[in-house]
C-alpha cells in the first residue's frame, strides 16, 4: 500500500508540475509600456542646428524589444505642431487594426495636443522590424527599430551572436521636411532631394561638421555578431557594404530565411534585413558605407555616401596627432540593377512553406507614375513637373486619395456611405506595353478613394507590373497587416503562359514590402487572413503621396478570433 500511495503521489505531483509548467510558458508573454512624446528638438547635423521632431528628444527615436507574443502598450503624446501618426511596420496586427497606424487608412491623426495608445501582440514573428510616423514627410525624423527576440527558452535558428546591433539607414534635409514636401505638392514638381544619407542619425566622416560623431561599431577578433539592418530612408534604395568583410543573411522583415553569403546588401525603404558578421580581418578600421541604388533613368538623386565604422578592438592606435583612416568598401554603380537583382532573388524561406496553391482572386496590378495635365488658366507654379504638368502616380490607373474626414476603418466599421468604393479593378483597364513606350493618353490616371474587397480566409495572388509612364524604376511595395510569399519576379511585361513556370512554390521568402524591379513586375501570395482595411503602396514616401497606394477590405470571418477587434475608446477623431 505503501507503494501505491507513493505512486498516487508522484502522479499528482507530475501532474501539477505540468500543469506549473504550461502556466509558467503562457506567462512568460510580457507587457511592455513606453510613452512616445512627439516634439521638435534641436539637432545639429552638417554643421547646422534646426528643430527636427523627434520622439523623447531623441534622433533616431527609441529602440523597442520585446519576445514574440510579448504585447506593446505605447502612450504617444503629440506636443510637435503637425498631425502624427506611429506606424508599426511590419506587424501583423491580428484583429488589432485599429493600431496600425497609416492616417486616414486605420485612424484619424493625432493632432498637437492630443494623445493616443496603440496596443497590440506580436504573434509568431522573429527578428527585425521598425516603427515610424505614418503622416506626411514626419518619418524623416521620427522612427525607431522594434526588435522582436525568441520567445523566453527559444533560440536562434543559426549560431548565437556575441552581440547585436541595430543600423538604421536613414535620410537627412538641411530644411523641415514637412516644409519640403509641401513646396512640392504646391508646384507639381518633385521634390528636393536629401542632402545626406545617415546611420543610426549620423552622415558619418564623409561629411562636414560629422567626423567627430561618425558612429563606431566595435568588435573583437574572431566574434561573430549580428547586424539589424534597416532602411528607414524616405524615398531611396540604398545599398549597403561593409569594407572586406562578408555578410551571412540570415533573415529579413521579421521571418528568417535559408542563410547565404553576400559582400553587398540592397534594401528598399522599409525593408530590413539581419545579417552575421564574423570579425576575421586584419585588426583594423573598416567603414560601414551606404549610398543610393538609383533607377529611376535621368531622376535627380542623393549621390553621397554615409559610413560607420567598424572598429576592431586590437587596431593599432594612430601616431599621436595623427589618424587613421578607415578601409574603404568599393560601392556598386548607383544604376547597377544586376547586382540588387542578384541580392532580392538569392531569399528562400529555410525550409518548404505552405504556399496557396488554389487561388481565389487572381489580381494585376500596375504601379508606376504619371503626370497630370494642369487646367486651362492654372498658374506656371503650380504647374512645374515635366512640360508643365504635375507629377502623379497610381496603381491600375487609380490615384490613391485618402479621406480627410474620415479612417478608411472607420467607416468601413460604421457603415459610412459616400467615402470610398469597393471596385478597384482586378486588371489594368487598358492592356499596353507596359515597360515600353507608352501612348500618352495613358500618363494621366484617374484619382479615386477605390478599395479591394475580400472575404476573411480567401487567398489572393498580386502580380506587382511596373510601368514605364514618364520613368520606370525600382519600387518597394509594401502591404500592411499581411506578411506574403514572393514567388517570382523578372523584368518587361509579365506573361503567365512564359512565367508561371518561374513560380517557386516550395521555399519562397515570406516579407512585407517587396522590391518590384526596374521596368519588371513582382508576384506575391497570401491569405486573407486579418480583418481589416490593408493599405498596400510604394514604400517612396513621394510616390504614395502622388497616390502609388490602393488597399484592401477584408471582412471578418466567423467568431471572435476571426474578427476585428472593437475600436478603442482613445482614437483620435478627425
Amino acid at each position: 500500500m505503501e507503494g501505491v500511495k507513493n505512486s498516487s503521489f508522484c502522479f499528482v505531483l507530475l501532474a501539477f508540475l505540468f500543469l506549473s509548467t504550461g502556466n509558467v510558458m503562457e506567462t512568460n508573454a510580457k507587457v511592455h509600456y513606453h510613452d512616445f512624446v512627439v516634439q521638435a528638438t534641436p539637432v545639429k547635423r552638417l554643421c547646422k542646428t534646426q528643430n527636427a521632431i523627434t520622439v523623447n528628444g531623441m534622433f533616431p527615436g527609441p529602440t523597442l524589444e520585446v519576445n514574440n507574443g510579448d504585447t506593446l502598450v505605447v502612450n504617444v503624446v503629440n506636443r510637435a505642431k503637425y498631425n502624427v501618426t506611429i506606424h508599426w511596420h511590419g506587424v501583423r496586427q491580428i484583429r488589432t487594426g485599429w493600431a496600425d497606424g497609416p492616417e486616414f487608412v486605420t485612424q484619424c491623426p493625432i493632432r498637437p495636443g492630443g494623445s493616443y495608445t496603440y496596443r497590440f501582440t506580436i504573434q509568431g514573428q522573429e527578428g527585425t522590424l521598425w516603427w515610424h510616423a505614418h503622416s506626411s514627410w514626419l518619418r524623416a525624423t521620427v522612427y525607431g527599430a522594434l526588435i522582436i527576440h525568441p520567445r523566453a527558452g527559444d533560440s536562434y535558428p543559426f549560431q548565437q551572436p556575441k552581440r547585436e546591433t541595430a543600423l538604421l539607414l536613414g535620410e537627412w534635409w538641411n530644411a523641415d521636411p514637412i516644409a519640403v514636401v509641401r513646396q512640392a505638392t504646391r508646384t507639381g514638381a518633385a521634390p528636393n532631394v536629401s542632402d545626406a544619407y545617415t546611420i543610426n542619425g549620423q552622415p558619418g566622416d564623409l561629411y562636414n561638421c560629422s567626423s567627430k560623431d561618425t558612429l563606431v561599431v566595435p568588435v573583437d577578433s574572431g566574434e561573430t555578431n549580428l547586424l539589424r539592418v534597416v532602411n528607414s530612408a524616405l524615398n531611396q534604395q540604398l545599398f549597403f557594404k561593409i569594407a572586406n568583410h562578408k555578410l551571412t543573411v540570415v533573415g529579413a522583415d521579421a521571418s528568417y530565411v535559408k542563410p547565404f553569403t553576400t559582400t553587398v546588401l540592397m534594401l528598399g525603404p522599409g525593408q530590413t534585413t539581419d545579417v552575421l558578421i564574423t570579425a576575421n580581418q586584419a585588426p583594423a578600421r573598416y567603414y560601414i558605407a551606404a549610398r543610393a541604388y538609383a533607377s529611376a533613368q535621368g531622376a535627380p538623386f542623393d549621390n553621397t555616401t554615409t559610413t560607420a565604422i567598424l572598429e576592431y578592438k586590437s587596431a593599432p592606435c594612430p601616431a599621436k596627432g595623427s589618424t587613421i583612416k578607415p578601409v574603404m568598401p568599393t560601392m556598386p554603380a548607383f544604376n547597377d540593377t544586376a547586382t540588387a537583382t542578384a541580392f532580392t532573388s538569392s531569399f528562400r524561406s529555410p525550409r518548404k512553406v505552405q504556399v496557396p496553391t488554389k487561388i481565389d482572386h487572381n489580381l494585376f496590378f500596375t504601379a508606376g507614375l504619371g503626370l497630370k495635365n494642369c487646367p486651362p488658366g492654372a498658374s506656371n507654379s503650380t504647374c512645374q513637373g515635366p512640360n508643365g504638368t504635375r507629377f502623379t502616380a497610381s496603381m491600375n490607373n487609380i490615384s490613391f486619395v485618402l479621406p480627410s474626414s474620415y479612417s478608411l476603418l472607420q467607416v468601413h466599421q460604421q457603415r459610412i456611405q459616400g467615402v470610398f468604393t469597393t471596385d478597384f479593378p482586378a486588371n489594368p483597364p487598358v492592356t499596353f506595353d507596359y515597360t515600353g513606350n507608352v501612348s500618352r493618353s495613358l500618363w494621366q490616371p484617374v484619382p479615386g478613394t477605390k478599395l479591394y474587397k475580400l472575404r476573411y480566409g480567401e487567398t489572393v495572388q498580386v502580380v506587382l507590373q511596373g510601368t514605364n509612364i514618364f520613368t520606370s524604376e525600382n519600387h518597394p511595395i509594401h502591404l500592411h497587416g499581411y506578411d506574403f510569399y514572393i514567388i517570382a519576379e523578372g523584368f518587361g511585361n509579365f506573361n503567365p503562359s512564359r512565367d508561371t513556370s518561374k513560380f517557386n512554390l516550395v521555399d519562397p521568402p515570406l516579407r512585407n514590402t517587396a522590391s518590384l524591379p526596374v521596368g519588371g513586375w513582382t508576384v506575391i501570395r497570401f491569405v486573407a487572413d486579418n480583418p481589416g482595411v490593408w493599405l498596400l503602396h510604394c514604400h517612396l514616401d513621394v510616390h504614395i503621396g502622388w497616390g502609388l497606394a490602393t488597399a484592401f477590405l477584408v471582412e471578418n470571418g466567423i467568431g471572435e478570433l476571426e474578427t476585428l477587434e472593437a475600436a478603442p475608446a482613445d482614437l483620435p477623431a478627425c
